[in-house]
């Protein structure tokens, strides 16, 4: 018997993992209010009687929450509490026969590229003139523009191929019609994302195309920033650093996943770059644009690193002074190449490596906000906690970098406008300002 009384049509989307996933969530829920479904995201009240859950399998974390998050949802179907149950996504396209054994009374299983199927079993016409349009979870002035699904490298450690697919690109006529509409809303800034940016338009354009498509978007009116995610070192393009250079509306801002810098533990990991290569695409970027932040992301543990290898990797760090880090623990995944290899650094050592990296960017990053201090940015406000208005400047995405505060008593600015702000203090990771502009 139920608890409670549903609203009768209505869908309750829970998104879990990357952003990626943020953006195939927001185009379901726009699919569905084209049809007339009443929608929430990530909704806590619980009266939504049909709930899908877009679920991540990329590392153990995250896997083991979405299981514990398909897990409640199981439960509250048994007491009544909801009438369905579907899960979708990563974690059920990659392990969907291993779910329907463990988990019964799930309705229906989808994978990452079954959106019309989702929509069908909804009973939901799949709306192509649609495309383009989403029901955005962000705040209307920021939203994450996928330019491409799935990926073709050959990375030894990740699962993405197994769950995304191979590499297909968004045409560029498509991706400006989505900018236009977005802009139209609101949105100011566009986060590019994809599982390598940088191998844009090769499938279909047989050529690296994403110069060329950040040139387009930057003729976008309304669009104010271009913020470029995932971007792949091998052969990378480097018609893409003339145009942050020469476009005001390209943010100064690289986020280029490295993984780790030993020539031992590159070549293992198949990423088809050595470390003097690495080393000289940093500096052959810092020349073109000194005032340039590169985002990296790193992996401690994988298998066979040894401890010189993680010297290595520290002594690098702090020689090459990133603007923005952060370091993943190696999560041994089945079906990748490097599971054949033995997972042999233990858990606990893993993170010890991970904490002592982080140290080191700690104050990397204290000693770069500290030297800003004086110096006035533009900053666009996301929003506010407490006694503060919160924001990022072109150098900072949102959720993983730094953050401008600045105290509300004192100052004004509006959600989701820009405005000129001098920085009077620093800490770690985030910055404090007054409003000059």
């Amino acid at each position: 018997m139920k608890t409670k009384t549903l609203k009768k049509n209505k869908v309750n989307v829970i998104t879990l993992g990357c952003s990626k996933n943020v953006v195939d969530s927001e185009i379901l829920m726009g699919q569905l209010r084209a049809n007339n479904i009443d929608v929430e995201h990530d909704s806590l009240t619980d009266d939504s009687p049909i709930v899908i859950i877009n679920t991540c399998g990329f590392i153990d974390n995250a896997k083991q929450e979405s299981i514990d998050t398909i897990l409640r949802f199981s439960e509250a179907k048994t007491r009544g509490e909801i009438d369905k149950l579907y899960v979708a996504g990563c974690l059920s396209e990659r392990y969907k026969p291993e779910l329907e054994k463990e988990i019964s009374n799930v309705d229906a299983f989808f994978g990452t590229r079954e959106l019309p199927r989702i929509l069908k079993t909804l009973k939901a016409d799949y709306k192509q003139e649609l495309i383009g349009e989403r029901l955005l979870t962000t705040p209307h002035h920021f939203a994450y523009f996928k330019i491409s699904e799935g990926c073709d490298r050959p990375c030894s450690f990740c699962a993405i191929p197994l769950m995304r697919g191979s590499h297909i690109s968004v045409p560029i006529e498509q991706l400006v019609k989505e900018a236009q509409k977005l802009a139209k809303n609101g949105t100011k800034e566009l986060m590019i994302i994809a599982q390598d940016t940088t191998f844009y338009g090769l499938d279909i354009y047989k050529e690296r195309k994403l110069a060329t498509l950040l040139q387009k978007l930057s003729e976008v009116d309304g669009i104010e920033w271009l913020r470029l995610h995932y971007a792949f070192p091998s052969a990378f393009p480097m018609d893409v650093i003339d145009v942050i250079k020469n476009n005001s509306k390209v943010c100064n801002y690289l986020d280029m996943p490295l993984q780790h810098i030993s020539d031992n533990m590159l070549k293992s990991m198949r990423r088809g770059i050595s470390k003097q290569k690495t080393i000289d695409l940093v500096n052959m970027i810092r020349d073109k644009i000194p005032e340039i932040a590169i985002r990296t992301t790193l992996i401690a543990g994988y298998p066979g690193e040894t401890e010189k290898d993680h010297d290595e990797m520290a002594e690098w760090v702090s020689q090459t002074k990133f603007e923005r880090l952060g370091i993943f623990t190696y999560s041994h995944e089945e079906n990748t190449h490097a599971f054949s290899l033995k997972d042999n650094v233990s858990e606990a050592e893993k993170q010890k490596r991970a904490n002592r990296i982080m140290e080191i960017q700690q104050e990397i990053s204290k000693q770069l906000n500290e030297e800003k201090i004086g110096k006035k940015f533009k900053v666009l406000f996301d929003k506010k906690e407490g006694d503060y208005f919160i924001g990022r400047t072109e150098y900072d995405s949102t959720e993983v970098d730094n953050e401008v505060l600045v105290d509300a008593a004192t100052n004004y600015v509006r959600i989701g406008d820009f405005s000129t702000i001098e920085i009077t203090g620093a800490e770690d990771y985030d910055l404090f300002g007054v409003v000059k502009e």
